[in-house]
């Protein structure tokens, strides 16, 4: 590696933790400063519990965090790197002694290809076992292992909902249970009746959970509520966690949402979960075509074009990410009686690579 190489990927990497202590701080401080009230209420457990608690929960969530600014502190990265050398006037005795713009910025995408492979670590290695830490609300505390549970599904076709579902005791709390019945079309149910109760604990021995206070509505009959003392229901308390997990598919490796496919049912769910498996290829691909589409316009070599070069880049980033942004929405929508998760996932990809392309091809030497 020659001295050049070596300075330009320094002034990356200073650049790039710059990017990524501002930008995560910024977001964990916004997010402190909105939920500040969530983690007080276990103040009575003392100031050193509750910031543990917060430094914990904030240091799992720096994975994801990561996983969503990754694109954008590359090129935060890559803005400071070049403008030093702009400001400095460093390309400019660069180029005069015949070096060429495009093997200046090769260790900055050589850099980005290697932090492109920690993001995908990231996602499909770090995040998944994680899965059930990132769901758990500010107000958790470890040990007291409880989460809402919503609107998840059993063999029989009912949806159970609870706002909180103790794991230490199997228990739901305000648990209401929408009993269904299947109807001539494949995939399509319709309400039956509805079960609601202060507390359902599962029983072991008998295999189904036991109501307590419980009240049964039948929807066909409308008369009133008959008290019910037990749930029948293949569902078990291992069970709800993969359940509910299942429900944070941005959460899951490529291999689960696979096998999620395998034994998807309805076409909206299959929909969603090969959008976020094609998306999941193509995310770390325009992370890369933001950066390629930004590095030709910010190796500009009189200082006083930087400003307006850094405005263009950011500008494309935001094309970038809007465009991915929408693609995502239209990807799960039935458009021409078709859905198409698999063409919008790669639509950025086939605007902005050729765009990357010729900006590199088109810089001046």
């Amino acid at each position: 590696m020659k001295i050049l190489d070596k300075y330009v990927a320094k002034n990356f990497l200073i650049g790039y933790l710059i990017a990524f202590c501002v930008l995560i701080g910024l977001r964990v401080v916004i997010d402190l400063f909105l939920n500040l009230d969530e983690f007080a209420e276990h103040a009575n457990l003392g100031t050193v519990a509750v910031l543990k608690n917060i430094v914990v929960f904030y240091g799992i969530r720096c994975t994801l965090y990561f996983r969503d600014f990754a694109g954008v502190i590359t090129v935060v990265a890559a803005v400071f790197s070049l403008s030093k050398m702009v400001r400095s006037g460093e390309l400019i005795a660069v180029t005069a002694s015949g070096v060429s713009l495009k093997r200046v910025i090769s260790p900055i995408i050589i850099l980005a290809l290697f932090l492109t492979v920690l993001l995908v670590v990231d996602q499909e290695f770090i995040i998944p076992p994680l899965s059930d830490e990132l769901m758990r609300s500010q107000d958790y505390i470890p040990g007291d292992e409880q989460f809402d549970v919503q609107f998840i599904m059993d063999g029989k076709g009912s949806l159970i909902h609870s706002p909180r579902f103790d794991v230490k005791t199997s228990t739901f709390h305000n648990v209401d249970i929408i009993t269904r019945r299947p109807t001539s079309k494949e995939g399509i149910w319709v309400p039956a009746g509805w079960i609601y109760a202060e507390k359902a604990v599962f029983d072991k021995g008998k295999g189904d959970w036991d109501l307590e206070n419980g009240r049964f509505v039948e929807m066909a009959a409308r008369k009133g509520s008959l008290p019910i003392s037990e749930y029948e229901s293949d569902l078990t308390p291992e069970q709800i966690p993969i359940k509910r997990r299942s429900k944070y598919k941005s959460l899951l490796s490529f291999r689960q949402l696979g096998e999620l496919a395998r034994q998807g049912t309805k076409l909206n769910d299959l929909a969603e979960l090969y959008s976020q498996k094609h998306f999941r290829i193509t995310e770390p691909i325009i992370n890369l075509i933001m950066l390629l589409i930004s590095l030709p316009i910010l190796v500009c070599r009189d200082p006083r074009a930087m400003k307006s070069a850094i405005a263009i880049s950011f500008g494309a980033t935001a094309a970038c990410h809007i465009t991915a942004f929408i693609c995502r929405m239209f990807a799960t929508e039935v458009i021409f009686d078709k859905i198409r998760p698999e063409l919008w996932a790669w639509i950025p990809v086939i605007i902005f690579l050729p765009i990357a392309f010729f900006e590199i091809d088109s810089m001046k030497t």
